[in-house]
């Protein structure tokens, strides 16, 4: 062997340990190679193109900011982006005209090159670095789309840190980062303030709801309930400032990275993961409407299916999502053996465990397809039919009861679809997409909190593009009395959209709002016009939940109305009465008055003025 090669061999294993510092050459999984990057392969080859040639700083760019999520006590994740070009890596692009990775055309081998780029990153108590905790090295390349995941550590408990990362040997640097870890289990918090969002469909409008929060400043950590992309093409690039790039239905793994990295050029959504540490889930628009174990309702197991997508099966396309999500998004691994896996729990001192679950895509029954619902509709109540499969349901069930044996005040569950009974129309119409489709497994969930007397449950819920509020009541023989809450277990806050919906009057959201309230007596406040988000200010005593929503999303702005106030006090297991204060912004609520806002604009000073209206909201 000749003394080159010997000489990179030897380095090899101490380069390895810089590479696996970058956690995305494991995505979505340490444990199955065979769908994420050969670790070593990958350092080898890059000693190797490092001896002919080193990037030059001047022609790489922090394409995407920074983020930070899932904080534990003493470590968080950080993530960026480090590129010679906003293009996204064009790995396994099957549809016609498309090139390869190692085409040595010119132009595509640059902005796919898999010559590694080297980063360093520091973390401190302060944004002029005057004490760095801890700081590290890592690599990246196309391979992983020039993403770079790294775990901070040495951190300490409850605290806020600023973190940067710049091109090794150079002075070429990220914009700078907060994030913040959570407390220890048994830390006493009197209080914890998180923001909670879904459903940004960028061609729907601008992600004001993000920047909102991020510019109050009056939050710890931000959680996302899921549909942070959609997956299907609207508009023309180049005309639409919201068009979708790639312009159609996304299928490949370069598909899905680059519709989740336009989604990361909206600015309020780029603020937001600069100054928050993100908890996300997916729900199923990461990968396809309505998906399920088996397949979703645009793409199942045929043939024909297979055909429309560019023959892209089912369970390779939810690959490609699943590896774009792990590389894109500041998340761990929190089980190797399971490459699907996203459900997680976070224990925030005493005060609350915050427990996040997949109700979309781990192990789904067959859901609403657009022509199946009678049939969904008949196994409603079928003891077989499961929303996350027994492994997760078991678990979910282990961590409520452990929650409440370690003596946490509250137990918050992050899931996609609304969990309360949605009676739509008087009549027994359900959604059978939601949990009202999944009759049996809602009440194995019921059963569980009432059985072993588990109380101070907050369920949290997006995916529906409107705002709902509710007591959690389980029907059967529960003897719920709607006008105090008595017998309650817990409440659910389900948020509206950030951007995605369709189009609808106030008049008409709010008469189907006073519909609904009317014909489901655990409902307590329903709201179907705004876009926007919620806050929870979790505390031992009470968590203070309020609501927003944008005026507009047509265009980039930081206006917000504040649409309800809702108060649920410790050990009631339901919402303080009377419900919101007795009057809401928007709306309607099971008894109490709608007392609208409107805003005008002082044309001297260019603010807006929020002004109180009852009856017909104004239009602007």
């Amino acid at each position: 062997m000749q003394p080159l090669a010997l000489a990179a061999i030897a380095l090899l294993p101490a380069a390895f340990a810089t590479w696996d510092g970058n956690l995305n050459y494991h995505s979505p999984s340490r444990r199955h190679p065979s769908l994420g990057i050969d670790v070593p392969l990958v350092a080898k080859r890059g000693l190797e193109l490092q001896k002919r040639e080193t990037w030059d700083p001047a022609k790489l760019e922090f394409t995407h900011s920074v983020a930070s999520g899932d904080p534990y006590p003493n470590s968080v994740i950080l993530w960026t982006r480090i590129s010679p070009s906003v293009e996204n890596d064009k790995s396994n692009v099957t549809v016609e005209g498309a090139v390869s990775l190692y085409n040595h055309d010119t132009e595509v081998y640059i902005k796919a090159s898999p010559n590694p780029i080297c980063v360093e990153y520091r973390v401190s108590i302060d944004k002029n670095f005057t004490k760095v905790v801890d700081k590290g090295t890592a690599y990246t390349t196309s391979d992983i789309d020039y993403t770079v995941k790294v775990e901070a550590k040495n951190l300490q408990p409850f605290t806020t840190y600023y973190y940067q990362f710049n091109v090794c040997g150079s002075t070429k640097s990220s914009p700078l980062g907060r994030t913040k870890t959570s407390p220890a289990a048994n830390d006493d918090v009197s209080k914890i303030g998180i923001a909670v969002y879904s459903c940004s469909n960028y061609p729907n409008g601008y992600f004001n709801a993000y920047g909102n929060s991020a510019r109050k400043d009056n939050v710890d950590y931000v959680i996302h309930l899921g549909d942070y992309i959609y997956e299907t093409g609207k508009g023309k690039l180049g005309t639409d400032p919201r068009a979708t790039n790639p312009k159609g239905t996304i299928f490949t793994l370069y598909d899905y990275r680059t519709r989740i990295a336009q989604h990361r050029t909206d600015k309020d959504l780029s603020l937001s993961h600069q100054n928050f540490p993100w908890i996300p889930v997916w729900d199923d628009h990461e990968v396809s409407n309505n998906g399920y174990r088996d397949g979703a309702s645009g793409l199942n197991n045929t043939e024909a299916s297979f055909l429309k997508a560019g023959r892209v099966s089912v369970d390779q396309r939810k690959m490609n999502a699943v590896r774009a999500y792990f590389e894109w998004m500041p998340i761990r691994q929190v089980d190797m053996d399971d490459n699907l896996r996203i459900w997680r729990n976070f224990q925030m001192g005493k005060l609350f465990d915050l427990i996040m679950l997949d109700t979309r895509n781990y192990d789904r029954s067959i859901t609403t397809l657009n022509d199946n619902d009678a049939y969904i509709a008949m196994l409603a109540n079928d003891a077989g039919r499961t929303l996350m499969g027994s492994h997760q349901e078991n678990w979910f069930y282990n961590q409520l009861s452990k929650s409440s044996e370690r003596g946490a005040t509250w137990r918050i569950i992050g899931n996609q679809i609304v969990f309360s009974r949605i009676d739509n129309n008087g009549k027994g119409s359900f959604n059978g997409d939601a949990w009202d489709g999944y009759q049996a497994n809602k009440n194995r969930t019921f059963k569980h909190l009432y059985d072993n007397k588990i109380g101070n449950n907050i369920m949290l819920a997006g995916d529906s593009h409107a705002n709902w509020v509710s007591d959690l009541v389980w029907l059967n023989g529960s003897n719920y009395d709607s006008s105090t809450g008595a017998n309650s277990i817990g409440v659910e806050f389900a948020g509206t959209a950030v951007t995605s919906g369709n189009p609808i009057t106030i008049a008409g959201a709010n008469k189907k709002s006073k519909s609904l309230v009317e014909d489901n007596a655990e409902l307590q406040w329903s709201e179907r016009y705004y876009r926007g988000y919620y806050e929870l200010q979790i505390s031992k005593d009470k968590i203070d939940a309020s609501y927003f929503g944008s005026p507009t999303v047509a265009t980039r702005n930081p206006l917000e109305i504040p649409l309800a106030n809702f108060t649920v006090k410790a050990g009631d297991n339901h919402l303080t009465r009377p419900v919101a204060g007795g009057a809401v912004q928007a709306g309607a609520l099971q008894k109490g008055s709608l007392k609208q806002t409107n805003l005008t604009l002082n044309t001297e000073t260019g603010k807006w003025n929020v002004t109180k209206i009852d009856g017909m909201f104004l239009s602007y």
